[in-house]
């Protein structure tokens, strides 16, 4: 009895007793078991007051000492056992290691094959037939952009973050797809001291110029636009798909039904709010995202801009360009252009009430076209064979010519023209450049900046049918 005290104050300091003491006639006490069930993806070492170490040693009747141990460890297992139970820890942390090593080596074949398959369409021209009658690589570049752009956002039409592969094929893709900028460069003279005092010129590689400024850039904002679409993960509003809103009891009814609007494109989801609208958090979110898209809009918009006016004008659209600008125009927007001494081309656009895309688009047409037509006109007297010396030209040309200001007017109305409809379509010069450039590393700059573009204009574009939405029901309650 004496013994058995001491072994009760020992287990009130947190001493666990021995199974010997446990009367073995006694059935209410389970046995404990001699280890532990160790998970296969984690070692976890737990204790309680219930159970045993994984590594404490299974103890007979024959075991125990007529005292009770002072020592709060429990006797430890034979080495034997210790090294088994080790190695069978080991084993499962190698399969998992193995496990591991093989998914890095199938991600490891995957983007070896993508770029066997990028490398072959590039050398081929996208002609699978090898004979030779391929795009020239520049195209194919520019095609490669623009089918992965459609590839990874073509079914994104929501404010939500971008799905985890979707972002994975982007980044990769677009990074084997970007590397060819990495060895277009151009040399430049540096002077170098040698030690013995003698100075040289050496010719030293760098980035060519449109690419070290504009590529960094359009990276920059390709991250933000991607950093926008995750800020969407939590989100007050969700989205409706043919007519109906959202299996949710609390959310009854289709938006369709409450709010009529002009569907042009149908297939785009039909954003939904709360019966009592936004809230301020929300709204001011959505605002800030909106000021941000636009912004990144704006300056790829810009790049693209500057990218298409360094492309080589072809002879293909030279040699259809009218013979008159006033008869590609129209005689009304030539007397305005003419007749006025302040020439203000929003008021122009307000007077022609351009109704829909294709009406604006068939104006910038005819007013590239007329612009173009003027500049030679007023660069002829100069008689040189190549169209690419007009830029060069009009610096000597005369002010005060109607031609060169005819040109400048209608250059003036072609950008107020995109300004004011972004989501124009790429005029009948632009395409035929794209189609007809040979450049690698404008190819490259202008269609990402066109797909950037485009995305940033798609996301302001569901920011304001959210804004709509908000507005309608706000003005509906």
């Amino acid at each position: 009895m004496e013994d058995l005290s001491n072994s009760d104050g020992n287990y009130d300091l947190g001493y666990q007793p021995s199974p010997s003491f446990v009367d073995q006639n006694d059935q209410s006490i389970p046995e404990t078991p001699g280890y532990s069930t160790l998970s296969g993806e984690s070692f976890v070492y737990g204790r309680t007051c219930s159970e045993t170490s994984a590594f404490s040693d299974p103890i007979d009747d024959h075991s125990c000492c007529s005292e009770a141990s002072t020592s709060h460890w429990p006797p430890t297992r034979s080495m034997a056992q210790n090294q088994a139970v080790l190695s069978r820890l080991g084993t499962k942390q190698q399969g998992n290691e193995d496990e591991k090593q093989l998914d890095y080596l199938e991600s490891l074949e995957l983007e070896l094959e993508m770029m066997k398959d990028r490398f072959a369409k590039l050398l081929l021209g996208e002609d699978m037939s090898g004979t030779g009658k391929g795009v020239c690589t520049a195209v194919t570049i520019s095609n490669a952009i623009t089918n992965l752009y459609a590839t990874v956002f073509g079914q994104n039409l929501r404010l939500e973050p971008l799905n985890p592969e979707k972002k994975a094929l982007w980044k990769r893709e677009m990074d084997c797809l970007l590397s060819v900028c990495d060895y277009i460069v151009e040399f430049t003279s540096k002077s170098q001291n040698l030690s013995n005092g003698t100075a040289l010129e050496v010719m030293k590689s760098r980035p060519r110029s449109d690419i070290y400024v504009n590529l960094p850039a359009l990276r920059k904002l390709d991250a933000m636009l991607i950093e926008i679409l995750d800020s969407f993960e939590d989100r007050e509003f969700w989205y409706a798909e043919d007519g109906s809103v959202s299996s949710n009891s609390s959310r009854t009814g289709s938006f369709r039904r409450v709010v009529k609007r002009n569907d042009e494109k149908w297939w785009v989801p039909v954003p939904c709010v709360p019966p009592c609208g936004l809230s301020e958090k929300a709204s001011k979110h959505l605002r800030h995202k909106r000021d941000c898209a636009n912004q990144i809009h704006k300056a790829a918009m810009a790049i693209n801009s500057g990218v298409l006016a360094e492309m080589e004008i072809p002879d293909s659209y030279v040699a259809s360009l009218p013979k008159s600008g006033r008869a590609s125009i129209g005689e009304s927007i030539y007397r305005f252009m003419l007749g006025t001494e302040k020439f203000c081309p929003d008021y122009l656009l307000d007077c022609l009430s351009v109704a829909s895309e294709h009406e604006a688009l068939e104006l910038a047409d005819s007013v590239e076209a007329s612009m173009y037509t003027w500049r030679r006109k007023a660069c002829i007297k100069h008689s040189k064979p190549s169209w690419g010396m007009v830029k060069e030209l009009m610096s000597d040309v005369d002010l005060s010519d109607k031609n060169h200001i005819l040109a400048e007017r209608a250059e003036s109305l072609l950008f107020a023209l995109k300004q004011r409809y972004p989501e124009l379509s790429q005029t009948s010069l632009d395409t035929c450049k794209i189609q007809h450039n040979r450049d690698v590393g404008q190819a490259t700059l202008e269609s990402y900046s066109r797909v950037l573009e485009g995305l940033a204009f798609n996301i302001v574009a569901w920011i304001e049918d959210v804004f709509f939405v908000d507005r309608a029901v706000t003005t509906q309650e």
